[in-house]
């Protein structure tokens, strides 16, 4: 399973979810509110761990 997204906020008001490849480097960058919008659009048949919710629902 790929490695969990982490929150980074590079500047005052900009906040953005990352994943990194093996050698620590930026693999996918998303901004937080388009993220977010879409999770809200769309319902996910796959359950998966907190920390990999762009991959589908986490259980609540």
């Amino acid at each position: 399973m790929a490695n969990k997204r982490e929150l980074i906020e590079p500047h005052e008001g900009d906040r953005r979810y990352v994943r990194r490849d093996e050698k620590g480097r930026f693999d996918k960058v998303v901004d937080v509110g388009r993220s977010l919008a879409a999770d809200r659009r769309s319902h996910a048949k796959t359950t998966v761990p907190k920390g990999q919710g762009d991959r589908g629902d986490t259980k609540r």
